[in-house]
C-alpha cells in the first residue's frame, strides 16, 4: 500500500475508510510527535517519572485523535494531536498521584490569594502584594514558585466544565481566537475569550514566557536562554502567570 501523507486528501482517504493499515502508518508517522511532546514534558518532573511511561499515555491520547479529527475543518493534524497528547500524559501522571500532599496545598493557597487580590484590585496583582498578602517576603513567595512549578507546569491541561459537563482545557482554548475550531459552544468561546484578555493583562515578561513555553513549543531552559535568565527565574514567571490565568478564569466560570 502506498503510504498516506499529512495532506488533506490522505485524511479524507483515512476517515472515509478507517483502514487498519492507514491507521498504522498514522501511527508510525506520528510517533515523533509523541515523543517529542514526553521529552519537553519529563524534563520538568521528578526522575521518578520514565519517559517511556508518558509515550505509552501519549499514544493513548493519539489513537484517540484518529476517530475525532475532522480534516475538512482546515486544522493541521499536529495542531489538533498536540493538547490531546500531552492532556493523556497529565491524566496518566495525576492518576499515579506523584504530586506531594504539601505541594498541592501550596497551590491552592496561592491560587486563592491571587484570585482574592484580582477581585479587589481588578487586575493582576504584584509579588509584593501577593507576598504581603501571604504575610512573607518577596523571596519566600519566589520559593513557594519553585516549588509548585511541576504542578503549574500541567495546568494548562486542567478542564474547566461548562453546563452540560464537558468543557475545554485552558491549552485547547489558549491558542489563536480567529482559528478555525470544532468546539462551537459557547462556554468554550468565553473560555478563549476570557484567556485572551488576561494574557493581554499579564506583565510583558510572563506573555512572553506563556507563549514561548505552550505556542512555540520551547523549554524552560530554552527559553532561558532566549531571555537570557536561568532556567529557576524562567519556572517562577511561568508559575506567575498560570496562577493568574487560572484566577481569571475560575472568577468568570464562578460567576
Amino acid at each position: 500500500m502506498k503510504a498516506i501523507t499529512a495532506s488533506s486528501a490522505g485524511w479524507e482517504a483515512y476517515t472515509q475508510s478507517r483502514s487498519p493499515e492507514m491507521r498504522e502508518q498514522l501511527l508510525v508517522q506520528y510517533l515523533p510527535l509523541v515523543r517529542r511532546v514526553a521529552g519537553r514534558m519529563v524534563g520538568s518532573l521528578p526522575r521518578s517519572v520514565r519517559m517511556e511511561d508518558l509515550v505509552s499515555a501519549g499514544m493513548v491520547g493519539l489513537l484517540s485523535c484518529f476517530d475525532n479529527f475532522d480534516p475538512s475543518l482546515g486544522i493541521k493534524f499536529e495542531t489538533f494531536a498536540m493538547n490531546r497528547i500531552r492532556g493523556a500524559m497529565v491524566d496518566s501522571l495525576r492518576e499515579l498521584d506523584w504530586v506531594p500532599r504539601s505541594v498541592r496545598r501550596k497551590v491552592r493557597q496561592l491560587e486563592r490569594t491571587v484570585e482574592s487580590l484580582m477581585q479587589e484590585f481588578g487586575r493582576p496583582p504584584e509579588d509584593a502584594e501577593i507576598a504581603e498578602r501571604l504575610d512573607v517576603s518577596v523571596n519566600d513567595y519566589l520559593h513557594m514558585l519553585d516549588e509548585v512549578n511541576v504542578v503549574t507546569l500541567l495546568s494548562l491541561d486542567d478542564t474547566f466544565p461548562n453546563s452540560i459537563g464537558e468543557g475545554a482545557s485552558l491549552a485547547e482554548s489558549a491558542t489563536d481566537p480567529n482559528a478555525p475550531s470544532s468546539h462551537d459552544r459557547l462556554e468554550e468561546k468565553e473560555l478563549q475569550q476570557v484567556l485572551v484578555e488576561n494574557l493581554k493583562r499579564l506583565p510583558e515578561q510572563e506573555r512572553l514566557v506563556v507563549a514561548l513555553y505552550y505556542y512555540e513549543e520551547l523549554t524552560l531552559k530554552e527559553i532561558g536562554v532566549i531571555l537570557r535568565l536561568t532556567e529557576s527565574r524562567v519556572s517562577q514567571i511561568h508559575s506567575k502567570a498560570i496562577l493568574k490565568l487560572r484566577a481569571a478564569v475560575r472568577q468568570r466560570m464562578n460567576r
